[in-house]
């Protein structure tokens, strides 16, 4: 399948590892003229440099100005950007009963503001010229809340809220906005959280993963080349009929529809 992606400008946050990682090398294969993001300008450009199409620009989107600084440096590189993968990395993991107001405040500054600020500077431009695609990278919590990962359903449910109103809203303009939720992806992050578990359960990191394992249908966990397939797809000009959709990538792990 053509994805119709060449000469288009690709925007991938929290891009130097992981799925954001795999997202950017998927896309660059495709043709996108592709940037890719990290909190050190020098990380960033390294990872560009093994990519065809791409350039590398360092922000961190927690600082008040860094998706201004990114989206700036976007278009100085490529144009506005056709394609907006919203990535980040997730809060701590935290029990429900053990959060405070100022979790539940750092929950919202790091899973929705940023994204959010990065939507208002691309869509205008995606929005005069008919075509456009935003994909956030979320969570299978979004589907089915983790345990011991609170902030991360907070802040991430309300950014799928936000998503799904602004996909009725644009829709018509040719722009998609979805979703793309991970589940067991075999990246740092899970480690972290598998780390986490294991420590809280007082469990070795090898028990918590067979457990985990154990779980899922597939018998596995996923490889990120696996998720970013998926979200080159949403990313593509074939998928222009697929708007407001949380679409899971986690090999039956979440027994819902």
């Amino acid at each position: 399948m053509d994805l119709a992606l060449s000469g288009r400008t690709a925007l991938v946050c929290s891009s130097t590892q992981g799925l954001g990682a795999a997202i950017a090398s998927a896309l660059a294969a495709e043709g996108a003229n592709t940037v890719v993001n990290g909190r050190h300008d020098a990380q960033a450009k390294e990872a560009a440099a093994r990519l065809p199409h791409a350039v590398g620009a360092g922000a961190d989107l927690l600082s008040p100005n860094g998706p201004e600084e990114l989206f700036q440096a976007t278009v100085e590189a490529f144009g506005p950007p056709d394609v907006l993968v919203l990535n980040g990395p997730g809060p701590r993991p935290a029990q429900a009963t053990d959060i405070t107001a100022a979790d539940v405040d750092s929950a919202f500054e790091t899973s929705v503001r940023p994204h959010i600020r990065l939507i208002s500077l691309a869509l205008p431009a995606m929005r005069a010229r008919g075509w456009g695609r935003i994909l956030a990278v979320g969570s299978s919590g979004i589907a089915a809340p983790l345990a011991n990962l609170a902030l991360s359903n907070l802040g991430r449910a309300g950014l799928a809220g936000y998503l799904k109103t602004l996909a009725a809203e644009v829709a018509a303009d040719g722009v998609t906005v979805n979703l793309l939720l991970p589940g067991r992806i075999r990246t740092e992050r899970t480690r972290t959280v598998d780390t986490a578990n294991a420590a809280r359960t007082h469990r070795s990191v090898a028990d918590v993963e067979r457990e985990s394992v154990a779980a899922i249908p597939a018998g596995r966990y996923g490889h990120p080349s696996e998720f970013a397939a998926a979200a080159a797809f949403l990313c593509s000009a074939p998928a222009s009929y697929v708007t407001g959709v949380a679409l899971r990538c986690d090999g039956g792990l979440v027994r819902g529809l």
